[in-house]
């Protein structure tokens, strides 16, 4: 909807009104968001790689605490936020009690960890995808999150969310340009080979702490692999293996999934299965395919919902279409055409004699969904106000449960029946078994 104008004498009028009334109002609603006394006491942990991403937004907060493994990392990032404590081990960080919020942008193994504690302490939460690395993980977070709802606003790092195109993607499906849906599709062609754990080479430098680093996850040996990477990619040396993530399915996975799951208002299937190369115990699969099925909600039946990866694709909807084109995207079916999508652009590809689009009622100028702006601000907003994000922790936990319940029914070999609610496989013990992770002594999710 068109945001109308608020006069100021209207404003105030409104305002003075609420608070005589004995109304809570924001902060934001009676000072700005920008006033000094509204600034948020932010916690960044994880300062490297991603983190920059984050630097611009949090830069007009005040950040108090700079937490990483890596003591480099840390002198770097205090050059920009130079007021701010410094923390190897981000439990002591969570300590610090002047935080109001934390941006998680350590490895994938101990995001669900640092969320799911950073809540229980009543800090507001960014963090970066996959939200976790097990159901259980993603369950966890979840119920933190829908008990702390009313107070805390959380984000999961699925920032091409904020890509306009997501939203008449969406548009386009709800509002019946392809007819009724039926099936949803995504894929990524990222293809990254390892043939398991890197051996043991030299020493961690004084500077690294690598246990910290290892966190939960089972001992590995170090080796310098896991950190030859640069900024922003360091990622594709380590969460391939999974200890330490679960491959493309949390990488691009959690992106281009949320390309669909924005479009279709899904929720947690009722069956998962899975198939690819050969299962291997240390490394992710490159090639995979998992379908899944969702129920139906109050705008559309039950439907498929399928995930491929590193080569598997679903078949195109023409001949002429070639969906290899398309590194990572999205496609629709519907009764009368698809719907094919990557992060920016997206076509309408009718089907039958009867696939006139008259049938086709496109919303007003009103009713299109208006530009998020932002992403990290959003969250920064929101935190200051209505607690409202795009991607919250119901939202994202759900997509990435989904999506690792697909790889337990790839290690398992067979189609799983899943009961959403209570978060347990019926028909597989070995599957029910996989929905959680061994962590070592002395580390626990629910801190």
């Amino acid at each position: 909807m068109k945001k109308k104008a608020i006069h100021r004498r209207e404003f105030l009028k409104s305002t003075a009104t609420a608070v005589s009334a004995g109304l809570i109002l924001p902060r934001t609603t009676l000072f700005g968001a920008d006033a000094p006394s509204n600034k948020l006491n932010i916690a960044l942990i994880g300062t490297w790689g991603r983190a920059h991403a984050h630097f611009g937004a949090i830069s007009s907060e005040n950040v108090v605490a700079l937490c990483d493994v890596n003591e480099k990392h840390i002198a770097s990032a205090a050059e920009k936020f130079p007021k701010a404590k410094h923390y190897v081990d981000w439990r002591k960080c969570l300590e610090q009690k002047d935080i109001d919020a934390v941006v998680c942008c350590t490895t994938d193994h101990t995001h669900a960890f640092i969320a799911n504690w950073a809540m229980n302490r009543g800090k507001h939460v960014y963090c970066e995808k996959p939200l976790g690395n097990s159901v259980e993980e993603a369950r966890v977070v979840r119920e933190t999150y829908l008990k702390n709802k009313n107070k805390l606003a959380t984000q999961v790092g699925t920032q091409r969310h904020a890509k306009p195109n997501f939203d008449r993607v969406r548009e386009l499906v709800k509002d019946g340009a392809i007819g009724e849906l039926q099936a949803v599709f995504a894929w990524g062609n990222r293809q990254i080979r390892r043939p398991g754990y890197p051996p043991a080479k030299g020493t961690p430098p004084k500077n690294l702490h690598y246990d910290l680093w290892l966190g939960p996850a089972q001992w590995h040996p170090y080796n310098p692999v896991y950190f030859s990477g640069g900024p922003g990619a360091n990622c594709l040396n380590w969460n391939m293996y999974w200890d330490f993530g679960t491959g493309q399915v949390g990488d691009m996975g959690s992106h281009t999934m949320d390309l669909a799951w924005n479009a279709i208002d899904a929720g947690l299937p009722t069956s998962a299965e899975g198939s690819g190369e050969e299962f291997n115990p240390e490394v992710t699969p490159v090639e995979l395919e998992t379908h899944f099925d969702i129920p139906a909600n109050d705008w559309r039946k039950a439907i498929r919902v399928s995930w491929y990866q590193g080569g598997a694709m679903p078949s195109a909807p023409r001949r002429y279409i070639d969906l290899n084109r398309i590194g990572h995207g999205a496609m629709f079916k519907g009764t009368r055409g698809f719907v094919v999508a990557d992060f920016d652009t997206r076509v309408v590809i009718p089907y039958g004699n009867d696939a006139d689009f008259t049938y086709y009622k496109r919303r007003s100028e009103e009713d299109v969904i208006q530009p998020m702006g932002n992403f990290q601000r959003e969250w920064i907003d929101a935190c200051k106000g209505d607690l409202k994000t795009s991607c919250n922790f119901d939202y994202g936990s759900k997509l990435i449960e989904m999506m690792l319940l697909g790889l337990v029914a790839y290690r398992v070999g067979k189609k799983l029946d899943y009961d959403p609610v209570k978060g347990q496989v019926t028909n597989s013990a070995e599957g029910n078994d996989l929905l959680t992770d061994n962590y070592r002594q002395g580390w626990t999710l629910n801190g």
